[in-house]
């Protein structure tokens, strides 16, 4: 039995559609009981689990497994996987940690949550994979202004990004939970190709057939436009932390991973637009 931490995100929700159309038995974990009940009676495997109690870990762990490793990004993040690493090692059970790119090295203030579970579960003794991302297409969804002004704005990055989609992430991840010849590897996960945001928003106007724009955005104006949305602080400060990050370059590496693994090839950009117009359009 597999147990899946952070089902109620979206790459908690696509792994699960993923395990069950494989007919794979998974353990959905949700903070909040009355999601927890309602998949159960709708037939589903779920479980009530609180990263930040640690009582609610181990009854959580009962029959499991392996563990799907998804924490939701908080300045506790680090705290809280490091309470299911404790947990884990209790019982000996296998760890699959979703990270982020370059987490090994600490480049960002998200990659900084990540770093010391991925040298806690390294060291832990336990049967472990990385799964490393880069920067999911998925965050384009939150552009509404594409539609609305034909234009997109994120703080400012010049250089190429292979933007990954969150499908492919579920893909791999499900593969690595359920053969083996996985434990001890990182994963690093990209697209097909690295794209600047200028050369996305090329890619926009071709597929929808319509001028769309990149409006890279200084770190003030971005910060400011973040909060003002409703987006907390200490993500705002994340986000603009991993763009000053990357900015000049750093995330435009490409790997044939999710090919490699799941035997068909990453989603592009295009095709992500067009499985997405009715957003877009």
């Amino acid at each position: 039995m597999i147990l899946v931490t952070g089902a109620g995100g979206n790459v908690g929700t696509a792994l699960l559609t993923r395990l069950r159309a494989d007919g794979v038995a998974a353990r959905a974990a949700y903070r909040d009981p009355h999601t927890t009940a309602q998949v159960i009676k709708a037939g589903g495997q779920a479980v009530t689990l609180d990263l930040a109690i640690p009582d609610t870990i181990s009854p959580a762990l009962d029959g499991i497994e392996t563990v799907f490793l998804l924490g939701a990004t908080s300045p506790a993040q680090t705290t809280h996987e490091l309470n299911m690493l404790e947990a884990a090692r209790a019982v000996g059970v296998r760890v699959v940690k979703l990270s982020v790119w370059r987490a090994d090295e600490g480049l960002s203030p998200i990659a900084r949550l990540h770093q010391p579970v991925e040298q806690s579960l390294v060291r832990s003794g336990l049967p472990w994979t990385i799964l490393r991302p880069n920067f999911y297409l998925q965050n384009f969804l939150r552009q509404r202004s594409i539609r609305e002004a034909g234009e997109f704005s994120f703080p400012l990055i010049t250089a190429p990004i292979s933007f990954i989609d969150i499908g492919d992430i579920a893909c791999v991840a499900a593969r690595v939970l359920t053969t083996d010849g996985h434990d001890g590897c990182v994963y690093d996960l990209t697209g097909p190709k690295a794209l600047t945001y200028a050369e996305a928003a090329e890619e926009f106007s071709d597929v929808l057939g319509k001028p769309v724009r990149y409006v890279g955005l200084p770190d003030d104006e971005a910060r400011a436009a973040m909060l003002d949305s409703g987006t907390p602080e200490f993500h705002v400060d994340a986000l603009i932390g991993v763009a000053r990050a990357y900015r000049n370059g750093g995330a435009e590496s490409v790997t044939s991973t999710v090919a490699d693994l799941t035997g068909r090839p990453a989603l592009g950009f295009a095709d992500f637009v067009r499985q997405n117009r009715n957003f877009f359009d």
